[in-house]
């Protein structure tokens, strides 16, 4: 049975991706990257948890229109999100006419969706399909800490759930970039249970994802052109990058993270950095997929990392489970693809 890399043999093209932006997203450092964004954060809806489906339908219209598909191109949707039972993506995708997958894999959804979206269409069971995800500050915070009102003060480990939502295209091997290999993480719990340290309770995730990925591959860390990570910020990074040293893997200089590229950590004031569904995904979406077009970028791990929790084990003072899902993205359709 097959546990470890997953070969795709037909790579699947990322055949277009959408993204919006709140507020804070568009002020930060890849603010010219975003394809839109809404100075309330409200999307013009009522609630915070109704903003948060507006901004997937708004993310999944943007991705159709920029491939130039219609909604009857897609043979599947899979998405996910924060809120309790998927509700942002049920309500937000509710309207459109496509078989719905609901995911939850909390900050790693987005990767947890582009694997299994690459893996059907790979081996030809569907022809296109749609990876979404969406986070919400205000929806995320009322959920598993306080409501803003509260005013309670955060941390320095704490992390700014991301205001966005991403979505993506996925087609049988047409155009680059590819998905040419994945790796689905297996749940790590080192005894976090601080719902303001998600870096600590996801790094170790991250760690095992990655230790198995080098040593089947045998590949070197510089090899790739770089190692994004999802929503480790400053106190997660650190972490990962100190383990996998001490197991002989040395990514320092390629890493980059996504909850650490989104904002300006000190200027924005968000303590350690971002985090949240749409944080990894519309860094892909919009920043990195720009690089890799240009190709500054030709070959990279994406290794989105996700906190299992929920607010009932928060309540009842359980640790936080972790896990990290890599996909390799390419910018050529060979497995053996190097930096250019």
């Amino acid at each position: 049975m097959q546990k470890g890399i997953i070969r795709l043999n037909n790579p699947p093209s990322i055949a277009a991706t959408g993204n919006i932006v709140g507020k804070k997203e568009h002020e930060g450092p890849l603010g010219k990257y975003f394809d839109g964004f809404d100075e309330t954060d409200t999307f013009g809806m009522p609630t915070w948890e109704q903003s948060e489906s507006e901004m997937q339908r708004l993310a999944l219209n943007r991705a159709l229109d920029s491939g130039g598909y219609k909604i009857h191109d897609i043979d599947a949707i899979f998405a996910g999100d924060l809120i309790n039972q998927c509700t942002s993506s049920g309500y937000g995708l509710a309207n459109f006419d496509a078989p719905f997958f609901g995911l939850y894999g909390a900050c790693s959804t987005i990767a947890e969706g582009l694997m299994l979206a690459s893996m059907t269409v790979s081996s030809g069971l569907l022809n296109r399909a749609a990876a979404v995800t969406s986070s919400h500050n205000c929806s995320a915070e009322r959920q598993f800490r306080y409501p803003l009102e509260y005013g309670g003060q955060r941390p320095p480990t704490a992390q700014w759930t991301a205001t966005g939502s991403a979505a993506f295209i996925i087609e049988g091997h047409n155009k680059p970039p590819y998905i040419s290999e994945v790796l689905p993480g297996r749940v790590t719990d080192k005894g976090i249970n601080d719902a303001n340290n998600m870096g600590a309770a996801m790094a170790p995730a991250a760690v095992d994802t990655l230790k198995r990925y080098f040593d089947e591959s045998g590949k070197s860390p510089d090899e790739f052109s770089a190692i994004f990570t999802g929503d480790l910020g400053w106190e997660g990074s650190g972490i990962l990058v100190d383990f996998l040293r001490a197991e002989g893997i040395d990514i320092a200089r390629v890493h980059r993270d996504c909850g650490l590229l989104l904002y300006d950590r000190i200027g924005q004031d968000v303590h350690a950095g971002g985090s949240g569904c749409g944080c990894s995904a519309t860094v892909l979406s919009a920043y990195i997929m720009k690089k890799l077009a240009d190709l500054e970028l030709t070959d990279i791990l994406f290794v989105a990392t996700g906190a299992l929790m929920s607010p009932a084990s928060l309540q009842q003072g359980l640790t936080i489970p972790g896990v990290a899902h890599l996909v390799r993205i390419t910018m050529s359709g060979s497995t053996e693809a190097k930096n250019g």
